[in-house]
């Protein structure tokens, strides 16, 4: 959903800035993998020690990367089926950095409310999180599609981020623990439908088949 609606505004916005480091002779390659490390460092080194909100900032900094190498290959007018490999891979990089920082903390801070639940669902909402985009790459890898869901990797990531900063300020860690617990059910709903439209096609593949050889 947020795919549709704002990826032509953050184009719109970052498309100076990767026009300026095109001309700086920077590749969208390396602001893949800076963009990553930034995403990795924000989770790992600010979430497991609590610092929510400054956490959130570094992430939402370098998140931006994400948009800005895609912009930057289609104006140099090189995108290649190893940026998307290198761009989908690191992607995962950073999402189970997000939440793996969300382990930690409260892994590590048992005396938090509802410690214990809060590492089985930032635990599910990561592991589900994988499968989700696995299903889809699998699926196109066998020549398929299987791009429904109601939680795409953009609405999971705004969703954690912008709940964590905001618990980061004061908002009541309740709220926190319901995002999670929402993400993790529209990602296991998310898996079922890409399981179910790739059966479909699948099935419908082999009678085509068969039809086409009785």
């Amino acid at each position: 959903m947020l795919n549709r609606f704002a990826r032509a505004l953050f184009t719109r916005l970052l498309t100076p800035a990767a026009r300026g480091l095109l001309a700086l002779g920077i590749s969208p390659d390396a602001v893949t993998l800076v963009g990553t490390l930034g995403v990795v460092v924000g989770a790992l080194a600010f979430y497991p020690r609590g610092s929510f909100f400054w956490g959130t900032v570094v992430i939402t900094l370098f998140v931006f990367s994400d948009t800005l190498d895609g912009i930057m290959a289609r104006l140099r007018g090189r995108s290649s089926s190893w940026g998307a490999f290198l761009d989908s891979t690191l992607d995962r990089v950073g999402d189970a950095a997000v939440f793996g920082g969300l382990v930690l903390f409260y892994a590590t801070h048992p005396g938090e409310p509802r410690a214990t639940l809060m590492v089985w669902l930032a635990l599910a909402c990561l592991v589900l999180g994988q499968i989700v985009s696995y299903a889809r790459a699998r699926a196109e890898g066998l020549g398929m599609t299987a791009s429904v869901g109601v939680a795409e990797r953009a609405d999971r990531l705004v969703a954690v981020l912008l709940t964590t900063g905001l618990v980061g300020l004061g908002l009541p860690p309740v709220v926190l623990t319901v995002v999670l617990a929402l993400l993790a059910i529209a990602s296991l709903v998310t898996v079922v439908q890409r399981v179910l439209v790739v059966r479909r096609q699948a099935f419908a593949a082999m009678d085509r088949q068969e039809g086409a050889s009785a």
